[in-house]
């Protein structure tokens, strides 16, 4: 499937251990002299082997102790453990560390501490810095070997640690994003059910924006890889887990993420809008929404509401429809799907016009946002283009279906002014004449100048 708005290189992304925002210091010097800081030093890096292997033999002997201990209480790092193991989680960013912490089997070492770790920030670095290592082709391929650690990721999705929970999220996407292991990862998620019911639980529960965010990236990327995988989560809300509890309605789950996103991190809601689109392209998608049931009206009701009061407002500029597109086009595409299921919801149109007076709105700010466009400036921006095409062909099909009264409170809220009626017009031209001859002759009752102005254009 095509992602119309790919998030941006997702398995470059680095991660930086929360208590540094700056360049990893290196590490102490364990060897006198130029020649000997030469043969310590780890590729072209100015960082320490000596170091790097006393601070992960250290963290062996750590678990060792722990282990050891006749207790499942959590326990806590030392703060100067603490500063060197994020010492290397940021070292790791580097792809000559990231290389080298391969060769040492750090892998095995990290994966050997997050199995036995009683201690949340201990796990969540040890997560992260194998999210570090996975950000290199290489690296990456060679974690994705590993079963064992393939398998204790995804169990770690069941952790109720928000810190790790994120760190496990950012590792998972950045593997799935990276074309010769998709495979493997997606293979493995498939056969492990525990895997939506987990993700699941978090969507509807958290309330970590950060981690909601990269949960709603996690699934759109394995969506848009994997359809068997998007339809077999879509239609397991009807079948029990071997427990016999019944698993969570993974649109609900994502609706309550989008709500939550939609107050307080509205940036975050273009991963959950792509999903809702992908779910809407398939068979299995449409009849779970417009199922009695089903979540279908929920949705309706979310994206009507941010299509119309979030974004296109009247005193918008132009420009907005450039910065808004990315959550437009899922939005419109969802409403536009669920508009030929949504009968048992609505009997009429009228409770369509005020996503009607979006629409018009959205079509003129393209008109003027054209417009303006430096001269010479013939860019094609598809995304845009799809935007325009998904609008115009959803009007449409609402238009076609209007009534005089309902044309009358279009124009008495001023949803339909002679600026977006005339946009419009110039956006249903040519292939949609008939709806065109149809608003006519309405207006022709309702504000006969108007309908004036809308002939001519029609006429040339």
């Amino acid at each position: 499937m095509d992602h119309d708005a790919d998030h941006a290189d997702e398995a470059d992304e680095r991660s930086l251990s929360p208590v540094m925002d700056r360049n990893p210091s290196p590490p102490p010097d364990t060897a006198d002299g130029a020649q000997g800081e030469k043969v310590d030093a780890i590729g072209e890096t100015v960082y320490s082997k000596h170091w790097l292997f006393s601070t992960l033999t250290r963290l062996i002997q750590m678990v060792s102790k722990l282990e050891e201990e006749d207790s499942d209480d959590q326990v806590q790092l030392s703060d100067d453990d603490e500063e060197d193991l994020c010492r290397v989680w940021d070292m790791a960013m580097d792809k000559d560390v990231a290389g080298f912490l391969q060769e040492f089997k750090a892998a095995d070492i990290l994966l050997g501490v997050i199995a036995k770790s009683r201690c949340p920030r201990l796990t969540e670095i040890c997560v992260g810095i194998l999210g570090n290592i996975a950000c290199f082709p290489d690296t990456c391929q060679s974690l994705s070997k590993n079963e064992d650690l393939g398998a204790v990721l995804l169990l770690l999705l069941g952790d109720t640690d928000p810190p790790t929970l994120l760190e496990t999220s950012r590792l998972l996407l950045t593997c799935v994003s990276q074309k010769d292991v998709c495979a493997v990862w997606l293979e493995r998620i498939r056969q492990l059910t525990s895997v939506c019911t987990s993700l699941c639980f978090i969507m509807c529960s958290s309330t970590n924006l950060e981690l909601l965010v990269k949960v709603g990236e996690l699934v759109d990327k394995m969506f848009d890889l994997d359809e068997d995988l998007m339809k077999s989560w879509i239609t397991a809300q009807s079948r029990e887990d071997d427990d016999g509890e019944r698993r969570l309605n993974v649109v609900s789950s994502l609706l309550e993420a989008a709500k939550q996103l939609r107050t307080e991190s509205p940036d975050g809601l273009e991963a959950y809008l792509h999903i809702l689109q992908l779910i809407t392209t398939t068979d299995e998608g449409i009849r779970t929404l417009a199922a009695p049931d089903g979540p279908g009206r929920a949705v309706w009701d979310f994206l009507s509401v941010v299509v119309c009061e979030d974004l296109c407002q009247p005193e918008d500029p132009p420009l907005v429809i450039q910065e808004q597109k990315v959550l437009l086009v899922p939005a419109l595409a969802v409403l536009s799907a669920l508009y030929g299921v949504q009968d048992q919801w609505t009997s009429t149109t009228e409770s369509c016009l005020p996503l009607v007076g979006s629409m018009l709105r959205v079509l003129q700010l393209h008109s003027e946002y054209q417009q303006n466009k430096t001269a010479g400036d013939d860019t094609r921006d598809e995304q845009l283009q799809f935007l325009v095409e998904t609008t115009v062909e959803f009007l449409a099909e609402i238009l076609n279906h209007i009534t005089k009264e309902e044309v009358e409170e279009l124009l008495r809220k001023q949803y339909l002014t002679e600026k977006t009626c005339l946009s419009a017009v110039d956006s249903l031209l040519p292939q949609f004449k008939l709806t065109l001859e149809h608003l006519g002759t309405l207006l022709s009752d309702a504000d006969p100048r108007l309908a004036d102005e809308v002939r001519k254009r029609f006429s040339v």
